[in-house]
């Protein structure tokens, strides 16, 4: 996604400042959300590394925060990353695939609605002109952020990290508590990619010079 834009480019930020306020205002009616409903998302046009996750759960819906829960203190372990680093929108960015709460369906919440990242995705992403790492968090994200390059299970497409790392992208598993047996039936994960994310998101937050 780098494109050579200023970083200190104000015409750039006045738009996403802009895009982030119609966004959090009139989301919930584009979307049809039911009342109570709030998009939670994070994004500068300085953003370096770029987060698309799946959708928040309900504990992050009310607290309004991204990630501000048990899979977000396992991902920023996973990342290396302290809490102020996380939540600095200048260096993380943080996109789910549905900015709002889906729902509880039978076996846990409801997956993103399509519909949320057509409307928007587009028009964020032009204007994270800075990003230099894609991590895509969960298979939805992946189906977003690969399409028809992802592989045909989430495990298969995170084995294949190194394809995927080529183009810019990094597919992670979700760091939810429900994932460890997953980690644990795949050593190489730990043992191969997490070394791997931790020097690549250092160098996406690295400071410019």
């Amino acid at each position: 996604m780098e494109n050579g834009r200023s970083t200190d480019d104000p015409g750039q930020q006045h738009a996403m400042d802009a895009l982030l306020t119609e966004i959090r205002c009139g989301h919930t009616c584009a979307m049809q959300q039911p009342p109570g409903r709030r998009p939670v998302l994070q994004a500068s046009t300085r953003s370096r590394l770029l987060i698309v996750s799946q959708a928040p759960g309900r504990k992050v819906e009310e607290s309004g925060i991204p990630f501000n829960d048990v899979s977000g203190e396992r991902l920023r372990d996973w990342l290396q990353i302290d809490r102020a680093t996380f939540y600095d929108a200048d260096r993380v960015a943080i996109v789910p695939m549905d900015f709002c709460y889906p729902g509880k369906g039978r076996s846990g919440d409801l997956p993103p609605r399509p519909a949320c990242a057509a409307i928007w995705h587009p028009r964020l992403f032009a204007l994270l002109g800075q990003v230099r790492l894609t991590l895509a968090i969960g298979q939805y994200a992946q189906v977003g952020m690969l399409g028809d390059a992802r592989d045909a299970t989430l495990t298969d497409t995170v084995r294949n990290w190194r394809t995927h790392l080529a183009r810019g992208v990094l597919p992670l598993p979700h760091p939810s508590p429900r994932n460890r047996p997953w980690v644990m039936h795949n050593p190489w994960f730990e043992a191969e990619l997490l070394p791997v994310l931790r020097e690549r998101v250092a160098a996406a937050l690295r400071a410019p010079g």
